[in-house]
């Protein structure tokens, strides 16, 4: 077995966020499944996972749980061998955006978290596939069975989501940043920005996928990531 990996899945999302890819990296390596479920900063649920893993581990995060395994990094930088951050804004959330956020979280408090999860993410951030409503569906089956709680923590651990920019220009390890071709919620310009100020960032495009690039396009999230946990870089990175 190999070095284990830390997987983070995002705002209001579980294992199954994640599941083509854990279930084939679980095949050659051990792989440990850490959700946003415990605080609500990106800074306390780092603090709280950061004693309990690994003497040394690589990371994975989607969205928000990319804010964390990028938090993990400031605190245990001698623990992360690598990291591979999907669909993550390393800059905090615009003002106008978190005041929009707060008619969400009425809303959900008043029995409309479908509502509300539904203009977090929607349709529009993922590619139009056919198998777009099966991914939307499952979106909203992981924020219903979180709840109206855990909604209202994550709401605002993406809210108070700190700029992270000065530990991404220090963070001098291998760097894979995965970007959907589509996503707009994290634009492909906001991922190469990204890379860019990482001493070894690298990015990558995934194509007929936006926000939920793992889900819609699984195979191809897979073979990017365990290409790149391997040692190795994705083909189309090659110089």
């Amino acid at each position: 077995m190999t070095e284990p990996v830390v997987v983070i899945p995002g705002f209001m999302a579980d294992a199954r966020a994640f599941m083509p890819q854990l279930v084939r990296l679980a095949q050659s390596r051990p792989v440990i499944l850490l959700t946003l479920t415990m605080a609500e900063t990106v800074e306390r649920v780092a603090l709280a996972a950061a004693p309990l893993l690994p003497e040394r581990f690589a990371v994975i995060g989607h969205g928000l749980g990319g804010n964390v395994a990028i938090e993990l990094l400031r605190r245990r930088p001698e623990a992360v061998s690598r990291i591979a951050l999907l669909a993550t804004d390393h800059l905090p959330e615009p003002p106008q955006r978190v005041a929009a956020q707060e008619d969400l979280l009425v809303a959900a408090r008043t029995g409309h978290l479908a509502d509300s999860i539904a203009r977090m993410l929607p349709a529009e951030a993922l590619f139009d596939a056919p198998w777009r409503d099966e991914v939307l569906a499952l979106v909203q089956d992981m924020a219903a069975t979180l709840g109206l709680d855990q909604f209202r923590l994550q709401l605002r651990a993406l809210q108070r989501r700190p700029d992270q920019q000065r530990i991404l220009r220090h963070a001098n390890l291998p760097t894979l940043i995965l970007t959907g071709e589509v996503d707009t919620l994290v634009p492909r310009r906001r991922a190469e920005l990204l890379a860019a100020m990482m001493p070894q960032g690298c990015v990558e495009v995934i194509e007929d996928a936006g926000h939920m690039m793992q889900l819609e396009q699984p195979e191809a999230v897979t073979a990017a990531l365990e290409t790149f946990l391997s040692g190795r870089l994705p083909p189309l990175l090659l110089r």
